[in-house]
């Protein structure tokens, strides 16, 4: 027996992909700007990882030129001072140039925008205790140098908080968004008619088998056609 099952298509992931695909291009159409991930070029967050990269630079150089061994302290104020300077030259150097440049190839990346942001937090609060030290035990423009570097440094960091707290609130609308376009198609593949068989039997019927007569034998109608008569005349003797 062959059972012929003829179904309703039911949305599949990769038609869930096309959907979302489909709803893309719709909201391009209508004039709601899909995001890019060059979308950076020229913006404001351009602009501020471009003074950011600029002020590393600087303060760099700035701070390696210090003689902190000249401060009016005492040689443990000195030694902190220098453990500072150095960890502050190692950041700006190696790790800040590296984040600056992987947020600004993927300006969409959540994980990339707030490690620049972590980092810039923990440099901001070294960077503010070394410009305090250099004011209260080095020369007066030191302090100002660094002064003005470090107002630079916490403008940056405050737009790139506002910047990824838009981009969080823009990522969650979309995501939700997607969420609600497919339950929907869950919802209609759960409620879509089951499948409609046809079931065709072609199984052999079993064939009937046929029973034959036995043919009767001579010798036996002949005995007993005998045995009559002889009854016969021993009763009439």
């Amino acid at each position: 027996m062959t059972i012929l099952t003829r179904t309703r298509r039911i949305p599949s992931a990769f038609a869930i992909g096309l959907l979302l695909a489909a709803t893309v291009a719709s909201a391009q159409q209508a004039g709601v700007p899909a995001p890019r991930p060059n979308a950076v070029q020229g913006s404001p967050v351009a602009s501020d990882l471009d003074r950011l990269q600029a002020v590393a630079a600087q303060a760099n150089l700035e701070i390696g030129r210090m003689r902190i061994d000249k401060w009016k302290a005492d040689g443990a104020s000195k030694q902190q001072g220098q453990a500072n300077a150095d960890s502050l030259r190692r950041n700006l150097t190696s790790a800040l140039p590296a984040l600056i440049d992987g947020f600004r190839a993927a300006p969409q990346d959540l994980n990339a925008g707030f490690k620049l942001y972590r980092n810039l937090n923990a440099l901001y609060d070294v960077f503010a205790s070394f410009t305090e030290s250099a004011g209260a035990f080095g020369p007066r423009s030191d302090y100002d140098e660094l002064a003005q570097q470090l107002n630079t440094i916490d403008a940056v960091r405050r737009d790139l908080g506002d910047n990824l707290e838009q981009l969080t609130v823009s990522n969650q609308a979309e995501l939700n968004q997607l969420r609600t376009q497919v339950h929907t198609l869950q919802q209609q593949a759960a409620t879509a008619a089951p499948p409609k068989k046809v079931i065709v039997d072609d199984t052999e019927p079993p064939k009937k088998s046929t029973h034959k007569k036995k043919p009767t034998t001579a010798s036996g109608a002949s005995g007993s056609g005998s045995s009559t008569p002889a009854a016969g005349s021993a009763k009439s003797q």
